[in-house]
């Protein structure tokens, strides 16, 4: 097992992409930081140079957040899927399989958000007009992202080693992600206790995060943190069971 975890994480490190995608989102960072502070320099009563419409990008971010993250998984179940029969063939379980790429993928996923979360309150604090509670309500509102993006990088896992396409599943993530709250309304609506179903969407969360934080007014909301924690659990038992019993070609 430790042979295996050791194999695929060399094989991580050994990926451009790694460095390629970690090192955009980053100068986006920058290139979003140093546009406001000099349209700042140049034009007079420039509104949006606080580190409070900073971090607002950051918090509208949410399904992006969760593209970036299938960037990460697809590292090791894009072609690397490949070489899981010759894993298999060594003695290696798949439930070992299963969980090694998910931790790995997610384990170099976590770095590039807490790098970007230094980088980005160093830029908001130093490069731009500092607002009252601006950090503390953007960390608030960052941990009622959490769990919702990690529940998105869970479906990403179980879909990707169910070998969906990678355009259904950006589909499906698209969907959950911006339309699933409506999605509820409209089917729940006239059912006495599930037509508050709604408010559990990711996209209801995500945008009510948003929406408080902007009124500087963020607070932890366990709904987010309820509908990660099933997400995340639904996606990873299915992928366990399923992945365990599928084909190997």
């Amino acid at each position: 097992m430790m042979n295996y975890i050791k194999s695929e994480h060399y094989r991580l490190l050994r990926k451009p992409s790694l460095y390629v995608t970690s090192g955009i989102c980053l100068l986006f960072q920058v290139m979003a930081a140093l546009l406001l502070y000099f349209f700042n320099q140049f034009e007079t009563d420039f509104p949006y140079a606080t580190s409070r419409f900073l971090y607002s990008n950051v918090v509208s971010s949410g399904t992006l957040l969760v593209i970036i993250a299938m960037l990460f998984n697809l590292m090791l179940t894009g072609k690397d899927m490949s070489l899981i029969k010759q894993a298999i063939s060594f003695g290696i379980s798949r439930t070992t399989i299963f969980w090694t790429k998910f931790m790995l993928t997610l384990s170099y996923f976590l770095l590039l958000c807490i790098a970007s979360l230094f980088l980005i309150i160093g830029l908001g604090e130093n490069l731009l007009s500092q607002e009252e509670n601006s950090i503390a309500n953007f960390l608030i509102a960052l941990s009622n992202m959490i769990p919702l993006v990690f529940a998105g990088f869970s479906i990403i896992h179980m879909m990707r080693m169910l070998k969906v396409a990678t355009m259904y599943i950006i589909i499906f993530l698209l969907v959950l992600f911006t339309y699933s709250g409506e999605l509820f309304w409209m089917i729940f609506r006239s059912i006495n206790g599930l037509n508050e179903l709604y408010k559990y969407g990711p996209d209801i969360l995500l945008r009510n995060n948003l929406n408080h934080f902007m009124d500087q007014a963020a607070y932890v909301d366990y709904r987010c943190w309820i509908t990660g924690i099933v997400l995340a659990f639904i996606a990873l038992l299915i992928g366990t069971r399923k992945f365990t019993k599928q084909n190997i070609d």
